[in-house]
């Protein structure tokens, strides 16, 4: 068996912050492997941040001109001596054990490019706690995406906040394309067409803080729903009914708004219980009301804004034919 050398590849852009605390964490984490940070064009350089950690860790910087987190990967992967690559995105923490962790996997059941899960820490905002919540219980599309028997299927997505590659599978696979977001799940379904294998670590999982506000999580989640009809085009064997969820939460819901004018309530109640279901799991989750609350917004906001994307997306790609880069340029990245 080919001994495993680890690399992490971070790429980041304008968030020197984040960055900080990342290499703080990857700083008292168990284990022999490199770090490279690779600064995708930022006005806010994190040099001076990545500088105070050259003697804790056998760490490497470098910066090129802004062409996307895609482009970036790849290009710390070229740039890295390891073997196997560990991918994580700036505003991520990691445990000590993480890194054994996933070792001690790939020495028992290898994988050729796994994911791992997420989760909130205790510092991190209400707000980022209720967006997190909307991204991963098994009661919103977090959990549709994330579930157990989800991870362990064909259909299993790694996601590159949290995500490990083969130099191999990197090299045959030529990394990341130029969408953005959408690299990840675009490159799962290269390495799986090619025959590698693709899986899910129970434990190796990072604490991420995603958005820090309602404003920007519409946003990004709104790029979500843009993207996947792109990638569903290009790889139709992919489609899946769940795809869909978020946009019929948002058409059944404006049909129950009507119906209330023929003084018809059913499907409004609906909306009503699955609401408190969120509110009531959020807040025994978390022991607070308030992130209850904000739970219930944050999945709201997730479904509106993914759905919508999705639909919007579905008609130009599916239905008129249009060009996913002319019609969407801002999803994508020149090289």
């Amino acid at each position: 068996m080919i001994e495993r050398h680890y690399s992490f590849i971070i790429p980041v852009y304008n968030r020197p912050e984040e960055m900080e605390e990342l290499l703080e964490s990857l700083s008292e984490m168990e284990g022999d492997f490199e770090v490279i940070i690779i600064e995708d064009g930022s006005q806010d350089s994190s040099e001076e941040v990545v500088s105070k950690f050259n003697t804790k860790l056998n760490i490497s910087y470098y910066f090129k001109e802004n062409t996307g987190p895609g482009d970036s990967r790849n290009y710390g992967m070229r740039k890295a001596k390891g073997n196997y690559f560990i991918i994580l995105d700036s505003d991520v923490i990691v445990p000590s054990a993480y890194l054994k962790t996933v070792n001690d996997h790939l020495s028992s059941q290898y994988l050729d490019c796994y994911g791992g899960g997420d989760k909130s820490q205790d510092s991190f905002t209400d707000t980022q706690k209720a967006i997190d919540y909307a991204m991963t219980s098994f009661l919103t599309t977090g959990g549709i995406r994330g579930s157990a028997h989800s991870r362990l299927s064909k259909t299993y997505e790694p996601r590159s906040f949290n995500m490990g590659i083969s130099k191999a599978a990197f090299i045959e696979s030529g990394g990341f394309g130029v969408i953005h977001p959408g690299e990840d799940p675009d490159l799962s379904i290269r390495l799986k067409k090619q025959n590698f294998k693709v899986g899910y670590i129970d434990d190796a999982f990072v604490f991420h803080k995603r958005r820090v506000d309602f404003l920007k999580f519409s946003s990004q989640v709104n790029k979500f729903g843009l993207v996947r009809p792109i990638l569903l085009k290009r790889y139709p064997e992919t489609n899946k009914i769940t795809y869909w969820f978020p946009f019929f939460y948002l058409l059944f819901l404006i049909v129950g708004v009507v119906l209330l004018f023929f003084e018809l309530h059913f499907v409004i109640y609906f909306y009503v219980l699955y609401n408190f279901l969120i509110l009531i799991d959020s807040t025994m989750n978390y022991k607070t009301i308030k992130i209850g609350l904000l739970s219930v917004i944050s999945t709201n906001i997730q479904f509106f804004s993914y759905g919508s994307g999705f639909i919007k997306s579905y008609y130009f790609i599916h239905i008129l034919k249009k060009k996913p880069q002319l019609i969407f340029p801002q999803l994508f990245f020149s090289q």
